[in-house]
């Protein structure tokens, strides 16, 4: 049970066992567990400065949409990170297919490639995993 949580949240295997045994077992009630406690940490960390980060590009297939990301961490070992790379290209991708007006606009959509979620939501759970800040400060989005 504990590898299919970890596995489903990407949580710290230590964050997953208490998230289980407060739990009791119960694997939904610990995915919950998590994304609370998750939302605690992003809290804790949103006015920390995020000095670091990178510009994601994503152009369709169609090479006719496309959209450029800058998306913040504090260190430039999470802007370095793979799977804070992957988190911005996900982010480009989704701009490139919903057209969002503005940042606070982004993060209240549903996220394209998992409905059940927001982006603002995705951001909160990296920004748990990473343990530090991560923004969103602006994008563009460019159609022909």
């Amino acid at each position: 049970i504990l590898k299919q949580l970890r596995e489903k949240t990407d949580a710290s295997i230590g964050a997953c066992k208490n998230a289980l045994e407060k739990a009791a077992g119960d694997i939904k009630r610990a995915v919950e567990l998590l994304r609370i406690e998750g939302s605690k940490i992003a809290e804790k960390k949103a006015e920390r400065v995020t000095g670091i980060g990178i510009v994601e590009a994503y152009v369709h297939t169609t090479q006719r949409v496309g959209a450029l990301l800058e998306i913040r961490s504090e260190t430039d070992f999470v802007a370095r990170n793979p799977e804070f790379q992957k988190l911005a290209h996900d982010i480009a991708m989704h701009i490139t297919a919903s057209a969002p007006e503005t940042v606070s606009l982004l993060l209240e959509q549903p996220f394209v490639k998992d409905e059940s979620t927001t982006v603002g939501a995705l951001l909160t759970e990296s920004i748990a995993r990473f343990g530090e800040n991560i923004q969103v400060t602006q994008f563009s989005r460019f159609e022909i």
